[in-house]
C-alpha cells in the first residue's frame, strides 16, 4: 500500500494525490499534523532514504531554523523524537511503499509507484510515438 504523508495546505501534496487518483492507484493519506504517526513509521521512512536524515528534513522550514539541528551530534532516537514533536521539519509529501521512498512531488520520479506492467505499456507507447515522429520527419525531408 502506498502511503502519502501530507500537509493540507501543501500544493505538492495535492499534485501527488491527484496524480495517484488519476491513475487509479490506491493510497493512504496520513496528515503530518493531525494523524498519529508511530516511531516505527518514522524509522521505516528513514530506512528508505538514500542520504539519511538530511533527505527528509526541510532546511527551509521555520522549525529547522528555530531548532538549529546539528546532524553530526544527534542520534537517530533523538532525531525521531524531534520529528515527532516538530513534524513541520519534514519535507513533503513523503510518498512510500514497502520498497521505495519519494521526497517531494516530481512527475518523472513518481512513476516508480506505477505497477511494472503499466510502466512497460507506457514505455512501449512512447517508443512507438517517437518512431512515428521520426518516420514522419524523414518523409517530409
Amino acid at each position: 500500500m502506498i502511503k502519502i504523508y501530507t500537509v493540507i495546505s501543501c500544493s505538492s501534496c495535492k499534485k501527488a494525490k491527484e496524480w495517484m487518483t488519476e491513475r487509479g492507484l490506491e493510497y493512504k493519506e496520513i496528515s503530518l499534523l493531525n494523524d498519529d504517526i508511530s516511531r516505527e513509521d518514522f524509522l521505516k521512512i528513514l530506512s528508505l532514504t538514500e542520504d539519511g536524515f538530511e533527505e527528509i528534513i526541510s532546511k527551509r522550514s521555520r522549525a529547522y531554523q528555530r531548532l538549529k539541528i546539528n546532524f553530526d551530534q544527534i542520534s537517530v532516537n533523538e532525531l525521531i523524537e524531534l520529528i515527532q514533536e516538530n513534524r513541520t521539519l519534514l519535507r513533503r509529501p513523503l510518498i512510500l511503499d514497502d520498497k521505495r521512498l519519494q521526497v517531494g512531488y516530481n512527475e518523472d520520479d513518481i512513476r516508480k509507484f506505477l505497477p511494472r506492467e503499466v510502466r512497460e505499456v507506457e514505455m512501449r507507447t512512447a517508443s512507438e510515438n517517437i518512431r512515428a515522429l521520426d518516420l514522419e520527419r524523414s518523409e517530409m525531408a
